[in-house]
């Protein structure tokens, strides 16, 4: 039901997953898992894989902790998006790439749960998309020392919050990595 007009189909945007930015984040292991089964159920029916990867001062570019995580294998013909702010949008070609795809919905996952990840859905919303956050395949470091919640807890709460997002013309919606892709999104 997006506002964007002729953008019927749907892509896969990976956010982050990076060495230095997962390499600590709570409970790796199991949503690296969800994300690369995520991957390949997108793969199998024919949804475009977009990947997204962060720099920074202190993330720098082609540095080890830049790279993309080693469990997850980006295909040659899979668009990557470089970006240097929270929200995938700003400042790339990630609108450009999806409106050639003819996307207008997006499923969601990666890191980090409480920055990147909440900027990128917002900003996908706020101009047009139609945004599915796939609830057990994002995370984030534990930020509790400087008054965050536990990353558990932070976790929950944007997967609470974001399904009762609305806006004329699109949805917002919490899928998990066994619904996605399985269902009309």
């Amino acid at each position: 039901m997006t506002t964007l007009e002729d953008r019927p189909a749907t892509a896969l945007i990976v956010v982050d997953v990076q060495v230095g930015v997962v390499g600590e984040a709570f409970n790796r292991d199991a949503v690296i898992g969800n994300i690369s089964t995520l991957i390949d159920k997108a793969r199998n029916a024919g949804v475009p894989v977009v990947w997204v990867q962060h720099s920074d001062d202190e993330l720098v570019k082609e540095s080890d902790a830049w790279q993309l995580t080693p469990e997850l294998t980006r295909l040659d013909s899979e668009p990557l998006v470089h970006k240097q702010h929270g929200d995938s949008f700003e400042g790339t070609d990630l609108e450009q790439v999806l409106a050639g795809a003819g996307v207008g919905a997006l499923v969601v996952a990666g890191a980090e749960t409480d920055a990147c990840i909440r900027s990128t859905i917002h900003g996908a919303f706020t101009r047009g998309y139609d945004v599915t956050l796939v609830g057990d395949a994002h995370t984030m470091n534990d930020m509790s020392a400087w008054g965050a919640p536990t990353p558990d807890l932070s976790i929950a709460n944007v997967n609470l919050y974001w399904q009762f997002q609305s806006a004329p013309g699109r949805t917002a919606s919490v899928s998990t990595v066994e619904d996605v892709f399985s269902k009309n999104i």
